[in-house]
């Protein structure tokens, strides 16, 4: 059996970051951020946790590096 300890892993290290974790570490705006969500929901990038949406680091990394110039 596996035992989980209670680590918390930083922001900057997490597979999926939630709207504030991913404005900081992408330096955009959280109501930007939102906005750019509910357009793109259906985007490999968007990991919807119940109703929490919440960002897949490197997809939206490669989305950004390959789509957008400015959101």
């Amino acid at each position: 059996m596996i035992i989980a300890n209670d680590i918390a892993l930083p922001w900057w290290e997490k597979y999926t970051l939630t709207i504030k974790e991913a404005s900081m570490y992408f330096g955009i705006g959280e109501k930007t951020l939102r906005r750019f969500i509910r357009e793109h929901k259906d985007e490999s990038f968007v990991f919807y946790n119940g109703t929490k949406a919440q960002i897949i680091k490197k997809d939206f990394e490669k989305y950004i590096s390959n789509n957008l110039a400015v959101i």
